[in-house]
Order: C-alpha cells, then sequence, then structure tokens
C-alpha cells in the first residue's frame, strides 16, 4: 500500500528524491518516468540536465518551467495532518519548488493534447545556484512560447507578476601593512566606512520607495581580512536586491562611486528585475480559472529573484509565476505543502491550458 493517494503521485515522486542543486539526477529520472506514464509524447533529459516533457505536436507552445532542484537540508518525507491546514505534506521542495512542478506535470496530463499545440513541462535545474537549465532552455531555437508559466509557489489563488533582480560583488581594499601603533586606517576600517557610505548612499535613494519591490536591498554576505606581511586587505561579499529600474550594471557603478574606493569585482551572474503585464490572455485565464475553482484571484510582486527573471525577457510573450504553497516557508526546516492547495493549483492549472488552447470562437 502506498502512502499517499494515487493522484500525489507526482508529488510524492519528486519530493521523495532529495535533490540539492548539482544532484537532482535521481529526480530528473523520477520525474521522466512520471511524463511517460502520464501518456506525454516526448520525455527527455536535455543537455543541461533538465527534464522535458512535452505533451501534444503542434506550432504553438506553452511553457511550464519549474525547477527540480532545492536548497541542501533532507527533511523526512511524510503526510502528516496539522489543526489549521489539513493534511499536508512534509519534505524539502514541497514547496520550493517541486509541488508547482508536480502541479505542472499532472495539469497538463490532465488537460492532454490539444489541437495545434505542444504543452511544454521543464524540470530545471541549478535554480538556487546559477540556475543553469534555464540559461541553456533561454538559448534553444526549439522554444518559442506564446506563454510562459514559471513554477514558484504563490498561494493557489494568486499569480505572481514579477521578481526583483539579483547582483552579488565582492570588493577588495588594500594598503601596505602599517604597525598597529600608527595612526593609519586599516583595510578593514576602510571596509567598514565604505559599508556605512553605501548604506547611506540606499538609505537616500530609497527614502521615498513606498513598496519593497521598488526599494534596493543591499545585503553584507561576510567579511574577510589578512595580509602578506608587506600588505594587508579586506574583502566585503555583498548581494543585492535589485528594483526594476535598477539594472545590475547601473548598480556595479555605484559600488565603485562609493568613497573610500575599493575594487569592485562582480561575482556569478547578475539578474534584472522583471514585471509582466497584469492584462494579457494568460492573467485572464488564471483569473477565470481561479474563480472556477472557488477561489478569490490577486497578483503579487515578490522581492526574490526567479526562472522567470531570465527567460521571460528572452521568449518575450505574456509570463507570471504561479504554484501552491507558502513562500515563507521557502528553505525552511519545516517545509510542507497542505494537499488541497495543491489540488487545487492542479485545477486551476488544468483551467488555464484548456482556455488558452480552445479554439476561437
Amino acid at each position: 500500500m502506498t502512502p499517499y493517494p494515487s493522484d500525489l503521485k507526482t508529488l510524492w515522486a519528486l519530493v521523495s528524491h532529495y535533490s540539492p542543486s548539482g544532484q537532482e539526477a535521481a529526480a530528473v529520472e523520477a520525474l521522466l518516468a512520471r511524463f511517460r506514464e502520464l501518456g506525454y509524447t516526448k520525455a527527455f533529459r536535455d543537455p543541461a540536465g533538465n527534464a522535458i516533457g512535452v505533451m501534444g505536436g503542434g506550432p504553438r507552445q506553452i511553457i511550464l518551467l519549474g525547477h527540480i532542484d532545492t536548497v541542501p537540508g533532507e527533511i523526512p518525507v511524510r503526510i502528516e495532518t496539522l489543526p489549521d491546514e489539513g493534511a499536508v505534506l512534509f519534505g524539502r521542495g514541497s514547496v520550493d519548488a517541486k509541488g508547482p512542478l508536480a502541479a505542472f506535470t499532472d495539469a497538463a496530463a490532465a488537460a492532454g493534447p490539444q489541437a495545434g499545440w505542444q504543452i511544454i513541462v521543464i524540470g530545471a535545474v541549478d535554480e538556487e545556484r546559477e540556475s543553469v537549465g534555464a540559461r541553456f532552455v533561454a538559448q534553444q531555437a526549439d522554444y518559442h512560447p506564446d506563454y510562459a508559466i514559471i513554477g514558484e509557489p504563490s498561494n493557489w489563488q494568486r499569480v505572481t507578476l514579477g521578481y526583483k533582480g539579483s547582483a552579488r560583488a565582492t570588493v577588495r581594499f588594500q594598503r601596505p601593512l602599517s604597525h598597529t601603533a600608527s595612526q593609519d586606517t586599516s583595510a578593514a576600517e576602510m571596509a567598514c566606512t565604505w559599508w556605512q557610505a553605501l548604506q547611506s548612499q540606499v538609505a537616500a535613494r530609497n527614502h521615498d520607495k513606498q513598496r519593497a519591490f521598488d526599494r534596493l536591498q543591499p545585503s553584507l554576505r561576510g567579511l574577510t581580512s589578512g595580509d602578506d606581511g608587506f600588505t594587508e586587505w579586506a574583502e566585503l561579499h555583498l548581494g543585492c536586491r535589485l528594483p526594476p529600474d535598477v539594472s545590475p550594471q547601473a548598480w556595479y557603478r555605484l559600488l565603485t562611486e562609493i568613497q573610500p574606493g575599493g575594487e569592485v569585482q562582480p561575482q556569478g551572474y547578475a539578474i534584472s528585475a522583471y514585471r509582466g503585464e497584469k492584462r494579457t490572455p494568460l492573467t485572464r485565464a488564471f483569473l477565470g480559472a481561479i474563480r472556477a475553482a472557488g477561489g478569490k484571484p490577486g497578483f503579487v510582486v515578490k522581492t526574490g529573484t526567479a526562472d522567470l527573471n531570465i527567460v521571460a525577457p528572452v521568449w518575450g510573450c505574456p509570463a507570471v509565476a504561479y504554484g501552491p504553497g507558502d513562500s515563507s516557508l521557502d528553505h525552511t526546516p519545516h517545509e510542507h505543502l497542505p494537499l488541497a492547495s495543491y489540488r487545487k493549483a492542479v485545477a486551476v492549472l488544468t483551467g488555464v491550458l484548456t482556455r488558452l488552447t480552445a479554439p476561437a470562437p
């Protein structure tokens, strides 16, 4: 006897395969197996390691892109009943973001092949690090969607229109080593003075911004220092969430203008903010499907960053993020997904797909 109801097979299969970034292979195979069991037209692993499932074979496309990796920290997978939430599934990724990916998979199967359309479900790798999977997908000419839905928890009644951007940097300060009894400013002191100056600049820029989505949000992630007997140094390791009106390039320029000057070294991949339109055929389909499932739809923007930021500007089509779950549980030791919310999300997504692919009257 299985420990889960039959309609939760996809969700259980994904969450039960622990898959922190870089270790997604077993979860990818489990998702490919579900694509085949559910009758997808094609199921394969692409060169980046993403799991791809295609329903139908028409020229028009709807892409549902979720991520199959998680942050580290394995949580025993189990179903429990909580007083205020009913039956819930505990497990790493149940919310962020295997729950949304499983809902995509089940909804595409429920909608089935639609004449003239491909419904493409992608389980992308590495989203929690550098989004290798989404970056690869965005570069492939085979993908030219009319609509895109990105799998992130939003609560089944809400649709996410946008996410802030992000940028990381190391700022290095260096000077000749001097005696500790001297009055010279140390490299570590220079770094601290620089950080305080940056905070003042950011506070001035943010003073009239009412929403967190519109503010610069820098964070100091680390401070290291040392010397080699002749030269001393200090490094600040920074992250920043970027609003729509500040590009990564503008942020890096700001860092170079702060005094006392340090050497700014961008780290990893910087991502610009993205906000989609509220009035499109895609959002109208969501509004109708949420209402049909008994919900009260709403739109949100979020202060994190997601694969939506990477693929939507490239594809240039209506795009949103959606999925069951409470995003405040992301990355926490008690991550869990209410099963009623999961089932509602599957119904909503099925409704969205059938609405978008319905022949014009």
